[in-house]
């Protein structure tokens, strides 16, 4: 039986210092280089259309991992004052650094592959993901019910001073910070979460994503954001109150 390769008998062999950063590769680049990966099936026009759309929500769902798993470490350590490099010769806050770097740059690609590629492509094959802005008041009439009969009994907002704590924000939850100004002139900053119970597409007909009564597929389908549907709704929440300003 041959003797378990050791370090130094692998220098010896291949004559080089296992020492040397330059033979590494960063384990969390390396992740982040997966991503592209994934964004690459997303933008492949051989896949299938939703298929494509599923596959940059699995970038999404992979970064919420990475921000809560690798970036969360390299953190931790950076608070804890570790000064220690990496194999590759990094540093927790230079890892830090480039990972930011890169991730901007993937995340800038995604969205505007999205917006610009699959939005299009969406439209054109009869899904319709539409901005409350661009709805006609047939369509906000129909949503509006939806939004009174099962998204406003759900909402509870929590507004903010400095005689009470910023409340809990769970985990890989939807917020929206509210500004708001009372009768007196004051301002005053609101928090309300958006339901993960609900769909985050609210459909805007009732065949939408579903099927017309007599089972067969209708030919458009429409949809409009549940955040953008609250934050047109948000005076319903705050009587009295002047919505200044609202973001996700």
């Amino acid at each position: 039986m041959s003797e378990p390769a050791t370090p130094a008998k692998v220098e010896a062999e291949v004559g080089s210092d296992l020492q040397d950063s330059q033979l590494y590769i960063n384990r969390e680049l390396s992740l982040l280089q997966f991503q592209y990966r994934v964004l690459e099936e997303a933008q492949d026009s051989n896949n299938p259309l939703l298929e494509r759309v599923k596959f940059l929500a699995i970038v999404g769902s992979n970064l919420d991992e990475f921000f809560m798993v690798r970036v969360a470490a390299l953190q931790q350590q950076l608070a804890a004052g570790v000064f220690e490099m990496s194999e590759d010769g990094h540093t927790p806050a230079a890892q830090l650094a480039v990972v930011r770097r890169v991730i901007s740059k993937l995340m800038v690609q995604a969205r505007e592959y999205f917006l610009q590629e699959l939005m299009p492509a969406l439209a054109k094959a009869g899904i319709f993901v539409m901005n409350y802005s661009e709805l006609d008041e047939k369509q906000k009439s129909k949503v509006e019910k939806y939004f009174n009969e099962s998204v406003f009994p759900v909402l509870t907002p929590l507004a903010l001073d400095p005689g009470r704590p910023f409340p809990h924000i769970s985990n890989l939850s939807l917020n929206l910070a509210i500004l708001i100004r009372d009768k007196a002139g004051n301002e005053h900053f609101a928090r309300l979460k958006v339901p993960d119970t609900l769909p985050a597409l609210v459909p805007i007909k009732k065949t939408s994503g579903g099927l017309r009564k007599d089972g067969t597929v209708p030919h458009n389908h429409y949809f409009v954001w549940l955040d953008q549907l609250i934050s047109a709704n948000l005076a319903r929440l705050f009587p009295g109150m002047e919505i200044i300003e609202s973001h996700p």
